[in-house]
């Protein structure tokens, strides 16, 4: 729990995967972080941003492009063949902390997030039968980090 404190200890969020369909875990992430009033960025290289019910996000294309790496904790939704370079990037920049939903890992990433970051939520563990999982863990993991949240639903 100590690194899911850590993550949600950060003043800024970003989603790596975000998605404009509804159906995917990227819209659902973010829509997470929305519905928790919690500031989030959206990454996706291709969409100029992302389309909630109750508001709009301007997307950035990668972890360079944050306004406050230094600041921001990253989760991800991507293919383990993308997740790999994006940490890369997201280390160089010098994001504290990452969140792998589940799929998006392999042995190789977890070894490289575990040898990079300050906090590194993935894996086994949490409540879901996948592993660590924001919209399983999440409200739990903000309350161990004393962080205070009003749904906006």
């Amino acid at each position: 729990m100590d690194a899911v404190k850590r993550f949600f200890s950060s003043p800024r969020f970003a989603v790596a995967g975000a998605s404009n369909d509804p159906n995917k875990f990227g819209y659902k992430l973010l829509a997470w972080y929305h519905e928790h009033s919690l500031p989030v960025t959206p990454l996706n290289p291709r969409a100029a941003q992302i389309d909630l019910p109750s508001r709009s996000y301007e997307t950035v294309a990668s972890p360079s492009k944050l306004p406050s790496p230094t600041q921001t904790s990253l989760s991800v939704v991507t293919p383990p063949a993308v997740t790999l370079a994006l940490l890369q990037e997201a280390h160089a920049v010098g994001i504290p902390a990452v969140w792998l939903q589940p799929g998006t890992f392999n042995d190789a990433v977890i070894q490289y997030a575990r040898e990079n970051f300050a906090a590194v939520v993935a894996g086994d563990g949490g409540r879901g039968f996948e592993g660590w999982c924001v919209l399983v863990d999440g409200e739990e993991g903000l309350a161990a980090a004393g962080v205070p949240w009003k749904s906006q639903l």
